[in-house]
């Protein structure tokens, strides 16, 4: 896999991908396919394909650029501070609840999540790294504490699979991860 584009013209097709990936992801990973993701971008099937040689690394650099600016957006307001002082429950919640819907509304995106494994050496597994690094960044910076971030992105990851597999409803998923958001910020004030 090549790494994201350098040149504006390159960039504009790389964005122009991703952003038609957007559409795909949205359906089963067997639903994304290559020559027609070209074809609603525009840009040749080589192109895409020198960027992403497989639908998996498609769609984990369409999770990766999400995130990203997911964190980007987060970024900008206002900074936070350790976790549970000063740190709105809500403000943290905003972000994974993020995470968590663009997990559930893309089965694509969450199937390459679920069976990609870290294989040394390989283009997805440092895929695979950069999201896992994105997802930690965006909630750390709304939480502010790197250890509160791995918890709830646990905790999303099991909300995921539990709304999948029927055991929960969406609206109890997310109460759960408000809820969640609100312990983990409250045991950092009286820690």
């Amino acid at each position: 896999m090549a790494p994201p584009p350098t040149l504006p013209r390159q960039r504009l097709r790389y964005t122009r991908i991703l952003d038609v990936a957007a559409g795909f992801a949205r359906k089963g990973l067997d639903s994304v396919v290559l020559s027609e993701v070209a074809a609603k971008a525009d840009v040749p099937l080589g192109t895409l394909y020198r960027y992403f040689p497989s639908a998996t690394q498609l769609m984990l650099a369409l999770y990766r650029k999400q995130l990203t600016e997911l964190h980007t957006a987060g970024s900008a307001a206002p900074p936070a501070g350790k976790a549970g002082v000063g740190v709105p429950a809500h403000s943290l919640a905003g972000v994974v609840m993020e995470i968590f819907h663009m997990r559930l509304m893309q089965p694509a995106v969450e199937q390459c999540l679920n069976k990609a494994v870290y294989a040394k050496g390989t283009d997805t597994t440092k895929l695979l790294r950069e999201i896992d690094a994105a997802a930690e960044k965006a909630v750390t910076a709304a939480s502010g504490d790197a250890a509160v971030s791995r918890v709830l992105l646990l905790t999303v990851t099991g909300l995921v699979q539990s709304v999948r597999c029927r055991r929960l409803s969406l609206f109890e998923a997310e109460e759960d991860l408000k809820k969640a958001c609100v312990l983990l910020t409250c045991s950092g004030r009286a820690a």
